[in-house]
């Protein structure tokens, strides 16, 4: 059960963010400001994480409040970039372009997530070996696709309106509206900053502090970085109030479970199994968001979202079929090291024993006194 404890938490992670993404456009569309939306969603988290990490460690409560100046900047950083900067690109690319398109969009963070750890070192390229070219193939078709979904918007897919060759004509003359292209650029940026918090929560985690109290950190932080740029930006007061029980219900789902959960189970996962291994979950976003999209919420998926997903989806596992090979070739180096070091100690404990046995001197007693 303990090795399945991985793949259960990140299939709840992502059908909790598919029902924040739904939840969420449907409070937009109902006039809510996404930036406000932002601030209320980090301070409901932060009353519910803080409370469970300051009982989880009240034994070592000063470790987990005096981080030190280096702890304190990097949570800080990781705060700005991966919780208030993903969110508020994320959820006005949202509000911009469709729950579906931004779900599929999240897709490209192992690309660049690649890209990234490939330029500081994290990853390994080998020009020579197949899997490393997969992985520069399957980043290229991530990022064509994510073109193709913010410039090629298409026709409704479940539209009569193609023709005999309407296909080429989607391509050539159906491009997409300016919101639908500034909201996909958005949602690049949103999958940009995710996959640098990925990245920055290894040093963190191993170096800093546990994933319960990087997440109560995160988002307490969070909360004070959103409340002070959305006051700037949006100085109507009016913009602050909820109109209803549903936008309520939305918000506390969005910072108990959408913030205050997901971060701790991806904090964790990533603690256990590496940033790649929490982002090959993605697809299953999209897959649940896009079927109760278009039942629920009435979004018609267009052509280009369609081809562009699945280019997105496909260039996704085929960077994870290069990542599989590392991952691969660091467990082989493993055992061999580890038989390698049972050798050793069996040598050493088979020297140990025949010293043991010997019981009489190999030369003879040439005292004197004893003749």
């Amino acid at each position: 059960m303990e090795e399945h404890k991985p793949l259960v938490a990140m299939v709840v992670v992502q059908c909790i963010y598919s029902g924040m993404a739904l939840w969420a456009k449907a409070m937009f569309s109902g006039g809510m400001s996404p930036m406000v939306f932002v601030v209320y969603r980090q301070a409901i988290a932060t009353l519910v994480l803080v409370p469970i990490a300051v009982l989880a460690n009240r034994k070592r409560l000063k470790e987990m409040v005096c981080i030190g100046p280096t702890g304190f900047a990097l949570v800080f950083v990781a705060s700005l970039v991966g919780a208030t900067t993903n969110q508020y690109l994320y959820y006005t690319g949202l509000q911009l372009g469709s729950s579906s398109m931004a779900t599929a969009m999240t897709n490209l963070i192992p690309a660049i997530t690649f890209v990234m750890a490939t330029s500081v070192g994290l990853e390994s390229v080998e020009m020579r070996k197949p899997r490393s070219m997969a992985k520069i193939f399957g980043t290229a078709v991530c990022v064509g696709g994510a073109m193709v979904m913010a410039f090629f918007k298409g026709p409704q897919l479940l539209h009569d309106s193609l023709g005999a060759g309407g296909l080429y004509d989607v391509l050539l003359h159906s491009p997409a509206s300016r919101n639908w292209v500034i909201g996909a650029l958005l949602l690049v940026g949103s999958s940009s900053c995710w996959s640098l918090w990925l990245i920055l929560q290894v040093p963190i985690c191993k170096s800093y502090v546990d994933p319960l109290t990087l997440s109560a950190w995160m988002c307490f932080l969070s909360m004070g970085q959103s409340a002070l740029l959305t006051s700037f930006a949006v100085p109507d007061l009016d913009a602050w109030k909820i109109h209803s029980l549903f936008e309520v219900m939305g918000l506390v789902f969005a910072g108990a479970v959408g913030s205050g959960v997901t971060f701790y189970l991806q904090s964790w996962c990533i603690t256990v199994r590496g940033p790649l291994y929490s982002a090959m979950f993605n697809p299953l976003c999209t897959v649940i968001t896009t079927v109760v999209a278009t039942v629920v919420l009435h979004e018609h998926p267009h052509v280009g979202s369609l081809l562009g997903a699945v280019a997105v989806v496909a260039g996704l596992y085929i960077v994870l079929w290069g990542k599989a090979g590392d991952d691969k070739s660091q467990r082989v180096a493993v055992a061999v090291d580890t038989v390698d070091l049972e050798k050793t100690l069996a040598r050493s404990e088979s020297q140990l024993d025949a010293a043991d046995t010997i019981t009489e001197p190999l030369l003879a007693d040439s005292n004197p006194t004893e003749k």
